[in-house]
């Protein structure tokens, strides 16, 4: 209806249709070509009313509310009907838009990130208390984030809910130090010991107890690895090992024999 209107409505384009025929004139003229200079407002002022009035009427549910020639308010019929766009509809014209996401820190142990502990939140979503279970993955480490598709603030209008996102945070351990899969244990000897070898008790994560030899000549801050004994890996098989680190301890006050001692082995050369 728009082309027949710009070639009908053209004189010099009416005069080249009518010498060429429909087939020979598209084959001259492309569409730029018939549309140039045609202006879609001249349509709707051929009816009685202009193209604000139909435009503002569609889009911003205002216009004019003058009768046309047809008998109706300007262009209701088309706005509500022909154009797709029904006002009556729920939700019409409603933003819709995604909700907040929320992100809750949760404070985690040594053990929890051993054992992959289950856990019960409560979190505030629309100002509601709301209770979640949390199934923390093993080896997961501080900072990490699961994401919770939909368990966020809700959406306005037809949006979908954010997301909530746990943040882990690990607790400080009385007894071990997290580096990456491994622990750290630290087990201070007195200096003969470390001298002359001893084995020590050392804890792991667990719950056991093991033995542990310490060699002869140890120095101080030397490590001695116990595999498999450490955290188990994030998101893929295998564990990381536990080591004890030896501090030896050096005396601040000595008997008169013990320096006595102490002189006669600087006198040996140790």
């Amino acid at each position: 209806m728009n082309e027949a209107y710009a070639v009908l409505s053209n004189k010099k384009k009416r005069q080249q249709y009518d010498a060429y025929g429909s087939t020979e004139f598209h084959q001259r003229y492309s569409q730029e070509d018939i549309f140039k200079g045609f202006d879609i407002g001249d349509i709707f002022k051929e009816f009685g009313f202009n193209s604000n009035d139909v435009f503002g009427r569609i889009f911003e549910g205002g216009g004019s509310s003058r009768k046309s020639s047809f008998g109706f308010n300007s262009f209701d019929g088309f706005s509500q009907q022909q154009s797709g766009f029904d006002r009556s509809h729920p939700g019409f014209g409603a933003k819709s838009a995604k909700g907040q996401d929320v992100t809750y820190e949760l404070p985690v142990t040594l053990e929890d990130v051993t054992t992959g502990a289950e856990k019960i939140v409560s979190i505030q979503v629309a100002g509601r208390p709301k209770k979640i279970s949390i199934k923390i993955p093993k080896g997961i480490t501080t900072g990490k984030k699961l994401r919770l598709p939909g368990k966020g603030e809700p959406g306005q209008g037809n949006g979908e809910a954010g997301d909530l996102y746990i943040q882990m945070k690990l607790l400080d351990h009385p007894v071990f130090i997290r580096e990456g899969d491994d622990l750290i244990v630290e087990k201070t000897i007195p200096f003969t010991q470390a001298v002359l070898g001893t084995c020590v008790e050392v804890p792991t994560l667990d719950g056991k107890t093991l033995s542990v030899k310490v060699p002869p000549g140890t120095q101080s801050h030397s490590k001695l690895r116990l595999k498999g004994y450490g955290l188990p890996f994030f998101n893929k098989r295998g564990t990381g090992d536990e080591h004890v680190k030896i501090i030896v301890q050096v005396p601040a006050n000595l008997t008169k024999k013990q320096k006595q001692i102490i002189q006669e082995l600087e006198r040996e050369g140790i």
